[in-house]
């Protein structure tokens, strides 16, 4: 009898440790674009685009989502975004080179968007803005804002 009960009390330990680790799930109605392994969703939607492409008008704000179980960046190519249009990464970070630095010296958290939490930016300015997830950019991580007046 011993034993069973003490199977029973670590089962229910882990499952209440487990919980705790797996975090709330985020709803598809809160966040425009996920992160999840190597990608940011939504994929490409029309035929010939490079990149998975999200569109928006200039004054919207756009939310990422990490809906997977790795940490991302929501990160700006310094020269990917139109001329006039203000630096934007997870981390809060002024220009590319400062979020790659704090990446890969863990400064600040590096711009991590851990899993289940969101990074938003509103768009002030029409183009388009690519940007990356630092850790996940060799396996091709990339995404495109486009954004009309």
């Amino acid at each position: 009898m011993q034993r069973r009960a003490f199977l029973a009390t670590a089962g229910a330990g882990v499952a209440a440790a487990l919980a705790g680790c797996i975090g709330p799930s985020l709803s598809s109605s809160e966040y425009d674009i996920g992160m999840q392994s190597n990608a940011f969703v939504p994929e490409p939607a029309v035929e010939g685009n490079d990149v998975p492409t999200f569109e928006v008008t200039v004054g919207d704000t756009v939310v990422w989502a990490n809906t997977g179980s790795r940490n991302h960046t929501v990160t700006a190519y310094g020269d990917g975004i139109p001329d006039g249009a203000a630096y934007w990464a997870s981390g809060g970070f002024d220009s590319e080179q400062a979020a790659r630095e704090a990446w890969e010296n863990s400064i600040g958290g590096g711009g991590i968007v851990r899993p289940s939490e969101t990074y938003e930016h509103t768009f002030e300015v029409a183009g388009e803005h690519y940007y990356v997830c630092i850790p996940h950019e060799g396996a091709g991580m990339l995404g495109k804002v486009v954004v009309t007046e």
